[in-house]
C-alpha cells in the first residue's frame, strides 16, 4: 500500500502536510489469508508448504482476484498459467509443476497421494502422456472430476430404482410414505448431480468456442517455442487440446443422458403413482356414493315406519300381518330403489364409446390402391409389376 499525504494551506499562506505512515500496509499483510499449498513436479514429486495469498500471487505473477476461488467449474488462464477452479479443488498449473490449493476432502487427499504422483509421472491411465506436462495435468483433473460426477451417478441410480420399485408394486394397495421421502431426498441429490454437470459441459464448452483460450492453454508453446511445436501425431498442440476437452465434454454428456433418464423415469414413475391414488380415491368416493344411495332409499321407505308408529289409531294395528307386510313392503321397495339408483350410477360412470367416423369415399380406394401397389412391388411379382403400373 502506498503512503498518501494531504496538503492543507490555511489563510495565512503557510502549507500544512500530513502523511502516513506504513502500518496500514503491514496490517493488511498480516492478516491475509495463508494457503496450504501441495506441489507436483513433472516426475511425480510431492511437497507442501505454506504461503500467504499476497506472496503466492507475487510468486506466480497472477492477480489477487486469480486466487479467489468460488465453487464453481472455471478454467482460465493469466500469464501463462492455468487457473482450475472445481468446487473444492482449487488448482494453478505452470509448465513446470501443478499446485493443489488449501484441499479439505477426504476423498480429495486419498486421490492427491495416491494417484495424482503416478498420473503426473506417466505411471496412470492418461493417454497425453507424450505431450507437455500441462496436458497431464489437465486430464488429471478432468478425470478425477468426471470420475466424483460418475461416483455419485452410481451411487444414485440404484437408490432411486429400488425406491421406485417399490412404489410402483401393484401388490401394494397403499403408498409408503418413508419411501416417499427418501425418494424425495434422491431427487433433491440427482438435481444437484444434473446442475454440476451442466456447469461442466458449459465450462468446457466455453472454452471449446475460444480458439484463443485453446492456444492459452498450450503453456510450453509459448514458454519454449522450439520444443514440440507439433505433438508425434503432427497435430498442433491447440488441436490436441481442443480433442482432449471435446473427449470429456463427450463424457459428461453421457453422464447429463443418463441422469436425464433417470429423472424422466422418476416423473413417470410420480405419474403412476398418482394415476393409482387416484383410482383409490375413486373406489372410495363410488362406495361412499352407493352408501348414500341405500341411505337414501331406507328413509324413503322408513316413512311408512313413521307413519304407522305415530300416536294414531286405525284398524290396522289390530291385524298382527300388517306389520310383517309393511315391513316386508319397506325392505322390498328399499332395495328396489337403491337397485336402480346403482344401475343408473353405472349408466352415468361408463365411458362413453369413441364417435363413429364417417367413411369418405376415397380413403378406401387410396387403401386398395396402396395395397395393391405394395403387392405389385414384392420380388416376385417383379415381373408382373410393370403391367400393373401400366394400367394404373
Amino acid at each position: 500500500m502506498r503512503a498518501w499525504g494531504v496538503s492543507l494551506i490555511p489563510s495565512s499562506g503557510e502549507v500544512l502536510r500530513f502523511t502516513t505512515t506504513d502500518t496500514s500496509q503491514a496490517t493488511l499483510a498480516s492478516v491475509a489469508q495463508v494457503f496450504t499449498v501441495t506441489k507436483f513436479d513433472q516426475k511425480g514429486n510431492v511437497t507442501s508448504f505454506e504461503r500467504k495469498k499476497t506472496e503466492l500471487y507475487q510468486e506466480l505473477g497472477l492477480q489477487a482476484r486469480d486466487l479467489r476461488f468460488q465453487h464453481v467449474m472455471s478454467i482460465t488462464t493469466r500469464n501463462n498459467r492455468i487457473i482450475m477452479r472445481m468446487e473444492y479443488l482449487k488448482a494453478v498449473i505452470t509448465p513446470e509443476c501443478l499446485l493443489i490449493l488449501d484441499y479439505r476432502n477426504l476423498n480429495l487427499e486419498q486421490w492427491l497421494f495416491r494417484e495424482l504422483p503416478s498420473q503426473l509421472a506417466g505411471e496412470g491411465q492418461l493417454v497425453t502422456y507424450p505431450l507437455p506436462f500441462e496436458f497431464r495435468a489437465i486430464e488429471a483433473l478432468l478425470q478425477y472430476w468426471i470420475n466424483t460426477l460418475q461416483g455419485k451417478l452410481s451411487v444414485l441410480q440404484p437408490l432411486i430404482l429400488e425406491t421406485l420399485e417399490a412404489l410402483v408394486d401393484p401388490r401394494h394397495s397403499s403408498v409408503d410414505r418413508s419411501k416417499l421421502h427418501i425418494l424425495l431426498q434422491n431427487g433433491k441429490s440427482l438435481s444437484e448431480l444434473e446442475t454440476d454437470i451442466k456447469i461442466f459441459k458449459e465450462s468446457v464448452l466455453e472454452i471449446l468456442d475460444d480458439e484463443e483460450l485453446l492456444e492459452e492453454l498450450c503453456l510450453t508453446k509459448w514458454s519454449d517455442p522450439q520444443v514440440f511445436e507439433k505433438s508425434s501425431t503432427g497435430i498442433d498442440h491447440a488441436e490436441e487440446m481442443e480433442l482432449l476437452l471435446e473427449n470429456y465434454h463427450r463424457l459428461a454428456e453421457d453422464l447429463s443422458n443418463a441422469a436425464r433418464e433417470l429423472r424422466v423415469l422418476i416423473d413417470d414413475s410420480q405419474s403412476i403413482i398418482f394415476i393409482n391414488l387416484d383410482s383409490h380415491r375413486n373406489v372410495m368416493m363410488r362406495l361412499n356414493l352407493q352408501l348414500t344411495m341405500g341411505t337414501f332409499s331406507v328413509s324413503l321407505f322408513g316413512l311408512m315406519g313413521v307413519a304407522f308408529g305415530m300416536n294414531l289409531e286405525s284398524s290396522l294395528e289390530e291385524d298382527h300381518r300388517v306389520f310383517w307386510l309393511i315391513t316386508g313392503i319397506m325392505f322390498l321397495g328399499s332395495g328396489l330403489i337403491w337397485r336402480r339408483l346403482l344401475s343408473f350410477l353405472g349408466r352415468q360412470l361408463e365411458a362413453p364409446l369413441p364417435p363413429m367416423m364417417a367413411s369418405l369415399p376415397k380413403k378406401p380406394f387410396l387403401a386398395d390402391r396402396r395395397m395393391e401397389l405394395k403387392h405389385s412391388l414384392r420380388p416376385e411379382g417383379l415381373g408382373s409389376n410393370r403391367t400393373v403400373l401400366t394400367d394404373r
